[in-house]
C-alpha cells in the first residue's frame, strides 16, 4: 500500500500543482485577483512559468508522505472497525465503514502533513507578501524557508496550523473514502470492485476529491491563512482567524458600486442600501476564494491518484503472489 500510494502521490502532485498554486494564493490574498483566470494570467506576468510549480518539492514530499501515512493506517483502522463492529478479520467493510476508516487514518497523516503543507504554501505566495511589504526579503528556496522556521519558531513552528489540517483532514477523508467507494459501488453494478476499469477508477476517484473539497473548503482556506500570515509573526489560532474573515471580509465581497446610481437617485433608502452592499455583483465568498481552481484540480488528480494507487497496487500484489 505505501509504495502504491508513492506512485499515486506522485500523479496526483505533478498534474495539480498549478491549480493548487492559484487556489492558495486566492485564499491567502482575495482581494488581489478577480478571478482563477485573473490569478493565472498575474502569476505568469509577475514570475513566469515557474511561479505555477512553486512548492512543488514540499507539495510532493507532502502528498507522498501524507499518503503513505494514511493508507499504511487506513487498514490498521479498517481492522479496527472490523473489531468495533465484530466482523471477521476478512470480512468486507461497507462504503460507510471504509469512509469512517478513511477518517480515523487520517488524522495520522495530518502529523506528517503540516510541516511540508506549511513550507509550500510559504513558497507558493512568497512574491504576495513581499510586494505587499509583509515580509522584507523573499524566501525563494525551500531550505530558506526551513532556515527561517526554525530560527525564529524553532522545531513547533513547523506545526502552525496543526489544528485546522486535523479539523480539514478528519472530516475531509470521511467524505473523500465515503464518495470514492460509494462511486466504485455504483460503476460495479454488482460485479467485484476490482474489476473496474480505469475510466471508472479515475471518476469514481475524481468523485471523492469533489466531495472532500465541498464539505471542508472554507476550513482549508483558514489554514492557508494561518500558515503564510504566521510568517509575519504570532498569527492567531483556528476560532478567531475565522472570525476574523467573517468580520472583515464577511460571507461576501462585493464590487461595481457605480452600477448602483440609478437606485441612488431614486430615493434616499437606495443609499443605504448601496452603503451596505458595495455593489450588486457578488464577486466572490470570503471562505470561498480559491474554489474553482480547486474543484478543476480536484477530479484529474485525485482520479490519477487512485488510478496510479489501484493499479500499481494490482502489479505488485500479482508479482508477489507469483513468488
Amino acid at each position: 500500500d505505501v509504495l502504491s500510494w508513492f506512485a499515486g502521490g506522485t500523479a496526483c502532485v505533478l498534474t495539480g500543482q498549478p491549480f493548487d498554486t492559484m487556489k492558495v494564493k486566492m485564499q491567502t490574498f482575495p482581494t488581489l485577483y478577480r478571478g482563477f483566470i485573473d490569478c493565472c494570467l498575474k502569476t505568469y506576468s509577475q514570475v513566469g512559468f515557474q511561479g505555477f510549480y512553486k512548492g512543488t518539492s514540499p507539495a510532493l514530499i507532502a502528498n507522498i508522505a501524507e499518503n503513505s501515512v494514511l493508507f499504511m493506517c487506513y487498514g490498521f483502522c479498517q481492522q479496527a472497525v472490523r473489531k468495533v463492529n465484530g466482523l471477521d478479520k476478512q470480512a468486507k467493510l461497507s462504503d460507510l465503514q471504509n469512509a469512517a476508516a478513511g477518517s480515523f487514518a487520517s488524522a495520522f497523516a495530518a502529523l506528517v502533513l503540516c510541516p511540508t503543507e506549511l513550507v509550500k504554501c510559504r513558497l507558493q505566495t512568497m512574491y504576495e507578501m513581499e510586494t505587499s511589504g509583509k515580509v522584507a526579503t523573499s524566501q525563494n528556496t525551500v531550505w530558506s524557508v526551513v532556515k527561517s522556521i526554525l530560527r525564529k519558531d524553532g522545531p513547533l513552528g513547523f506545526y502552525h496550523g496543526l489544528s485546522s489540517t486535523l479539523l480539514r483532514e478528519v472530516p475531509g477523508y470521511f467524505f473523500f473514502f465515503g464518495g470514492y467507494e460509494l462511486s466504485r459501488s455504483f460503476f460495479a453494478s454488482g460485479r467485484s470492485k476490482d474489476e473496474l476499469g480505469p475510466v471508472p477508477l479515475m471518476l469514481s476517484g475524481g468523485v471523492g476529491g469533489i466531495c472532500l473539497w465541498l464539505a471542508v473548503y472554507p476550513v482549508d482556506c483558514i489554514k492557508s491563512r494561518i500558515q503564510v500570515l504566521s510568517m509575519t509573526g504570532k498569527q492567531a489560532g483556528f476560532i478567531r482567524t475565522f472570525v476574523r474573515v467573517l468580520k472583515n471580509e464577511g460571507f461576501f465581497v462585493l464590487n461595481h458600486p457605480e452600477l448602483y446610481e440609478t437606485r441612488v437617485k431614486t430615493c434616499a433608502s437606495s443609499i443605504h442600501y448601496a452603503s451596505q452592499n458595495l455593489g450588486v455583483q457578488e464577486r466572490i465568498k470570503a471562505l470561498y476564494s480559491g474554489l474553482k481552481p480547486t474543484m478543476v484540480r480536484a477530479f484529474p488528480a485525485n482520479g490519477a491518484l487512485f488510478l496510479a494507487y489501484e493499479y500499481s497496487r494490482k502489479l505488485m500484489m500479482s508479482q508477489f503472489e507469483a513468488q
